[in-house]
């Protein structure tokens, strides 16, 4: 399925913990980064700018809360407002994090666009599925597929009201490797009805195959359509480290390319976003042109050198 593309730059950085020096991480950097790597010349594609987010305020984490919880409310609500402009004008969205946070901005603005019942692909390294109480960092990056689903007591949560943003049943996690470190909210994750499919199942089904089950899951016929959050620490860190938080394995990208196009090329796809890419972490910009070609691909789309793009 064609699609005609409008980039949202979503440049923030207040979901996640500050880095080990007590700076903000420069998450921030990355949509400009992913653009200069190819992104802004995809075909059918405009730019609607950034949505900047408030300062960074809470260097210490505070007890039992997410950090800068007001300020992120606060920055969905705006994102939201982008993205459902975006839907509205029958185009797909590609958003451009950012930590995992934007996610609860993205759906809203689906929300808002009038889709009621929406799918969630989340295609992430880690299951995101703690509570505030649970997540040993207080980064909205650790909780936001928990938050997502409703759980937890903070605003965060109730973005969308009385109503989760997206029913945990209309839901499918696809490579997680994140099975020693249970505080990502595993007990909840295993109780709930999300389609939890972890790297290695992924791998054994073949990345390819696993997107049927997946899209069954997402795009079943009593939904308004589904989003797809990417999160680049699903990625193998032979060819990903520019992640705040790598985990050993993860799947290369020629075996990523084809389920995510099957995703993205679905009818009932309403857009995507990529999460977790640190250009600090990235000073010759390989790890961008890797991204931006993986996305590329899944559009249908060559961007910028195969060669660079693929090697490890």
């Amino acid at each position: 399925m064609h699609r005609f593309i409008t980039l949202v730059g979503a440049p923030c950085n207040i979901g996640i913990k500050p880095y080990d020096t007590g700076e903000p991480r420069r998450l921030d950097l990355a949509p400009s980064a992913l653009r200069s790597a190819g992104l802004a010349s995809l075909p059918d594609c405009d730019d609607d700018g950034d949505v900047v987010p408030e300062p960074y305020r809470d260097f210490v984490r505070p007890a039992g809360r997410p950090r800068n919880e007001a300020e992120m409310v606060r920055y969905c609500g705006a994102l939201a407002e982008r993205v459902a402009a975006v839907v509205r004008r029958g185009r797909f969205p590609v958003v451009l994090g950012g930590d995992c946070g934007i996610v609860l901005g993205s759906l809203l603005g689906l929300r808002r666009a009038g889709r009621q019942r929406v799918g969630l692909a989340y295609v992430d390294g880690h299951a995101d599925f703690a509570t505030p109480e649970e997540s040993r960092t207080g980064s909205v990056a650790s909780m936001c597929l928990g938050l997502a689903i409703g759980r937890g007591e903070t605003p965060l949560a109730r973005l969308a009201g009385d109503a989760p943003l997206v029913s945990d049943g209309d839901v499918a996690l696809i490579g997680r490797r994140d099975q020693a470190e249970p505080w990502y909210g595993h007990a909840a994750l295993h109780a709930s009805a999300v389609l939890d499919l972890p790297h290695d199942a992924a791998r054994t089904m073949g990345y390819g195959a696993a997107a049927e089950p997946v899209l069954t899951r997402v795009a079943a016929g009593a939904l308004d359509g589904f989003w797809i959050h990417l999160d680049a620490d699903v990625l193998s860190p032979a060819v990903m480290p520019a992640v705040d938080s790598p985990e050993e394995g993860g799947p290369d990208l020629d075996e990523l390319a084809p389920f995510l196009a099957a995703l993205v090329r679905h009818p009932k796809a309403l857009g995507m976003e990529l999460t977790i890419y640190d250009p600090r972490f990235d000073s010759d910009r390989v790890c961008a042109r890797r991204l931006a070609a993986l996305v590329g691909r899944a559009l249908g789309a060559r961007v910028g050198s195969e060669t660079s793009a693929t090697a490890a």
